[in-house]
């Protein structure tokens, strides 16, 4: 399992005095004002950042470090990751999994058990979920994150168990 979960990215500076705007990653946006500490992946290290203030603007968090006095500071770092380790991420409900444990994981049919392949990515849409899953084919598959679909998920045996749709394959 990743030590670090991101939770979103520098979009752009906000202002002279070192602020900045972040892409948030994560379902609740309100967790940033709750945050005193991130990790910056500057692409060669991971720089622990201290948070001094959280702001919203148009639905956006704006972060003030105590490490960044100005613009100057900042501006390289747009498109950088935000990161929180494990232990200071939000508490999952039931049936909730952070992306960064999903990926990779078998994805078995519920009917045969066979392997379809490998979950690549999570596309979040807004009504629910959709795991990109790359088959032994090569192919590419979508698979909607609901009940119907999404049976099991057993981060232990990295094993997603899924109920393959009607017309979901050619088959």
């Amino acid at each position: 399992m990743e030590e670090f979960l991101q939770v979103g990215a520098i979009a752009n500076t906000h202002g002279i005095a070192g602020e900045v705007k972040v892409f948030p990653m994560t379902d609740d946006i309100k967790r940033f004002k709750k945050l005193k500490e991130v990790y910056l992946d500057t692409g060669k290290e991971r720089k622990l950042l201290h948070v001094v203030s959280c702001k919203f603007v148009k639905n956006q968090p704006v972060l003030k470090f105590k490490e960044f006095t100005n613009i100057n500071e900042v501006e390289m770092y747009k498109r950088k990751g935000l990161f929180v380790t494990r232990d200071q991420a939000v508490p999952l409900g039931k049936d909730e999994y952070f992306i960064a444990d999903l990926i990779g994981l078998s994805v078995i049919r519920e009917d045969n058990g066979e392997v379809l392949g490998k979950l690549t990515d999570v596309l979040q849409t807004g009504a629910n979920d959709v795991y990109e899953v790359k088959m032994e084919d090569g192919k590419e598959i979508l698979l909607p994150a609901i009940r119907e679909c999404i049976k099991k998920v057993d981060l232990q045996k990295g094993e997603i168990t899924v109920h393959v749709m009607k017309g979901l394959l050619d088959e």
